[in-house]
């Protein structure tokens, strides 16, 4: 599974994922030049790529997600963590999520963080 971390994605937490599990395949939007862009277009491209999209918007991205979807466009799978969540909670999330999904099985899903 290869994850693209949204603009505003907590830091801290990739590190630590990285650090728990460091051939972990993640990028961020400033990393492949979506520094700025909206919504819809980093989910194209996540969508392109293959990616499954971590974020702390749940205000927008669900909405553009779900819109995709019923526009039958592919939707490789968001991943949406509350601002609030315990770090070290939201990691082990995700590293659960790593061992026990299989490629591509959170597509068309938005799961939320903390479990």
């Amino acid at each position: 599974m290869k994850f693209l971390a949204d603009e505003n994605f907590d830091n801290t937490i990739i590190r630590g994922l990285l650090r728990r599990k460091p051939d972990v395949d993640l990028v961020h939007v400033r990393d492949v030049g979506l520094a700025g862009a909206d919504d819809p277009t980093v989910l194209e491209w996540a969508a392109q790529e293959n990616r499954v999209l971590l974020t702390h918007d749940v205000a927008t991205v669900t909405h553009y997600a779900y819109e995709r979807m019923a526009a039958g466009q592919s939707m490789t799978g968001v991943i949406e963590v509350t601002f609030d969540a315990s770090i070290g909670r939201v990691i082990e999330d995700l590293l659960f999520i790593l061992d026990c999904s299989l490629e591509g099985e959170l597509e068309g899903q938005i799961y939320y963080l903390p479990l």
